[in-house]
């Protein structure tokens, strides 16, 4: 045995076909250095008889690191009472053994490859020493710092599939841990939902090992894995390698900072191939890669059918009393899900129009907010149909919270933007930032490209993203995680390449009128651009006077200047609409009240001229760039009774009772109609309609 694996190492090695290869492939470029390994690894086998591992149970490289001899085997993987993605339970079969290293890799060992990593030590208060595991790692460095050991030493090594891990950490188990139901204490570190990171000792081998060798499984380090990210099939596999064209690499273990369902043996994570955050390392594989073929994951229902055909909007003559039609449901999804979506719980949405015609609506889903089930669903409204098409999964990073979610057409090149922020775990308090586009009415999309890297405040996305008559691309975003705390905005002056966001840095302001800062008075903020070229915003919290606050900006969001609005504050449950028109005035939708049980209503005025409170959402017009509000009118079909969605309660409809609350977004198609999504509900509508009082 010891024979054929040094002959065949020894024929790629001596005749450099393995060096050779790896220099012809560029750092970075992943999939072609799977098809390398894959290659390589399937000659050996077929031409060389090769049997990979020696009779050793475990060997040293030349990095010092201890490599087990794993046996081949078969294993039962996933589990019935985890998470959705951890079933079916199916039957895996490692066909050829391997060696992998006891330990996950460490900064010293890491740092013979990239020494400038060593700058990284210690961010965020984690892993300073040499004998700590490497984290602040991407997928993409990983594997680049497998291809050079490999050629180091001329073996192939790589990271492990996530079967492989998954068999190895079990080590003969079926329990939820290799030490059984429960993990001892002297495997936990800070095992809690953090929000932020908490400083504690990374330091490799210091608990017990599994029984066959192998140590850290549970919760030092999340590990990255070779596979891309996807569904479990419902039938038996052999030396599975994962799905193709996914947007996650699978990582697992767990990890530090994070509760202890997530060290389960079963627990299924994943990450961007080019994120890197304080919780995932890796270990390394000694083997060639299987000669597998990756799965193809189905398309979802938003992604399939969708014409390409242009569509003329045809011109829209205004009714004598306008148009409003709905409200009509754009959630959908079957009582009593519970993954990928979640009917518990949904809500944030944005919405845009299509080039084909279609409407296409995005939100979040999940069974609470902080947690890191959070994904992102989508839904259309195809051109002429009268319902939306039941909600699928639209983004997905798994294990990692997903908040929040906006869209965003061009009219001017047909790209519609999707904005997206990223946890590194858990909330909303630790965002990275991105965006992807779509040319082809959102059938496909892009890649992410990363907007703001670095974890954050300040990150997560707001439903109006707009761009401005100079052609600066604006999102508004989040600055802070409770009800008060202001906006700010992304700005990206050139179509969506490079963004920046211009009050970064600045002190947190006072929210106080005739006050200034670098933040926009109140969280969920609508933003427009004035006809002065002024940006105006409108936010919830940081009232000023008891009244909403507004801000005004003269440089492009640097400095705002607060005072306060003719309108009623909202509260928890609530989001607002500011948007232009294509008429021309803007529009402003928002609620009367906060969610609670004494509202006081705001003054209407009927077609008869005579006044009567009103309860719930509502909208006004300004034709002098916010300066007054002549024109307000509350949104209600005037009739129904319509479930919760969200943070909404049910509500009865009546010509005084609009939908209470909701986190709002809006867009207007081309045929001047106006379409407006709360939580659950789809509301359209014109502008002769706000502007014709209602009926007495």
């Amino acid at each position: 045995m010891d024979e054929n694996r040094d002959s065949a190492l020894g024929f790629f090695h001596k005749t450099d076909v393995f060096p050779m290869a790896m220099e012809l492939i560029p750092m970075g470029c992943e999939m072609h250095k799977h098809v390398v390994f894959r290659t390589l690894g399937t000659l050996m086998m077929l031409f060389y008889g090769f049997a990979w591992a020696s009779e050793e149970a475990s060997l040293t490289n030349s990095l010092g690191m201890t490599m087990i001899r794993i046996a081949p085997g078969s294993f039962q993987m996933g589990s019935t009472d985890g998470d959705y993605d951890e079933m079916p339970v199916h039957d895996v079969t490692i066909s050829r053994s391997f060696y992998m290293s006891a330990t996950p890799v460490t900064n010293a060992q890491y740092e013979a490859f990239d020494p400038e990593h060593r700058a990284l030590r210690g961010k965020r208060g984690l892993s300073k020493e040499d004998n700590e595991a490497v984290i602040f790692v991407s997928w993409l460095e990983a594997a680049d710092f497998c291809d050079w050991l490999s050629k180091k030493e001329g073996k192939l090594y790589r990271l492990p599939t996530e079967a492989e891990w998954e068999y190895a950490c079990r080590a003969g188990t079926t329990t939820r841990y290799y030490t059984g139901d429960e993990l001892p204490e002297v495997y936990h570190r800070e095992q809690k939902a953090h929000l932020e990171p908490v400083p504690v000792s990374l330091r490799v081998g210091q608990t017990p090992p599994n029984p066959w060798g192998l140590m850290d499984m549970h919760g030092l380090v999340e590990e990255w894995c070779l596979d891309e990210y996807g569904p479990y099939p419902g039938t038996e596999q052999t030396d599975p390698i994962g799905y193709e064209n996914s947007i996650s690499k699978v990582t697992r273990g767990g990890s530090h900072g994070v509760e202890l369902n997530y060290l389960r043996s079963a627990n299924r994570l994943g990450a961007l191939p080019d994120d890197k955050n304080w919780l995932i390392g890796f270990r390394i594989v000694l083997a060639p890669v299987p000669p597998s073929l990756p799965l193809v994951p189905e398309k979802e229902l938003w992604a399939t059918n969708v014409r390409q055909d242009a569509f003329e909007w045809p011109p829209t003559p205004p009714k004598d009393n306008g148009y409003f039609e709905g409200p009509i449901p754009f959630v959908q999804i079957p009582e009593g899900s519970r993954g990928p979506l979640f009917s518990q719980h949904n809500h944030c949405p944005d919405i845009t129009f299509m080039p084909n015609g279609d409407l296409f609506a995005t939100w979040y889903t999940t069974l609470e907010e902080k947690s890191r089930e959070l994904a992102v669903a989508a839904a259309r409204l195809r051109l002429g149909a009268d319902t939306w098409d039941p909600a699928s999964l639209f983004y997905k990073v798994p294990d990692r919270n997903m908040h929040a979610t906006a869209l965003w057409r061009d009219r001017d090149s047909d790209t519609v933007y999707h904005f997206q922020g990223i946890s590194a775990s858990y909330g909303w308090a630790n965002l990275a930032l991105f965006c992807r586009t779509s040319a082809d009415n959102g059938m496909t999309w892009s890649g992410h490209r990363w907007m703001r890297f670095e974890r954050g405040l300040r990150n997560m996305p707001i439903a109006g993203a707009f761009k401005t008559k100079t052609g600066a691309i604006i999102l508004p975003c989040d600055a802070a995680t409770g009800g008060n705390g202001g906006s700010t905005i992304h700005i990206s002056l050139d179509k969506g390449k490079t963004w920046t966001e211009p009050g970064a840095g600045t002190p947190a302001p006072v929210f106080e009128e005739g006050a200034s800062g670098g933040t926009i008075a109140g969280i969920h903020a609508g933003v427009v651009e004035l006809n002065d070229g002024r940006l105006f915003a409108l936010g919830r919290g940081d009232s000023i006077n008891g009244h909403m606050p507004r801000s005004f900006s003269n440089d492009l969001g640097r400095t705002w200047t607060y005072a306060a609005s003719p309108f009623p504050p909202i509260g928890g449950g609530q989001r607002l609409v500011l948007m232009r028109l294509l008429e021309g005035p803007l529009l402003f939708v928002s609620f009367t009240d906060p969610q609670h049980d004494s509202p006081q209503g705001l003054r209407f005025k009927d077609a008869s001229n005579h006044e009567f409170t009103g309860y719930g959402m509502y909208a006004a017009l300004s034709y002098d760039d916010g300066g007054t509000w002549p024109v307000r009118k509350l949104l209600t079909p005037g009739w129904g009774v319509f479930p919760p969605g969200g943070n909404t309660r049910a509500f009865t409809a009546t010509s005084t009772q609009a939908e209470p609350a909701g986190y709002l977004a809006a867009t207007q198609t081309p045929d001047r109609v106006i379409h407006l999504i709360s939580s659950r509900l789809h509301y359209r509508f014109d502008l002769n309609w706000l502007k014709t009082p209602p009926l007495s």
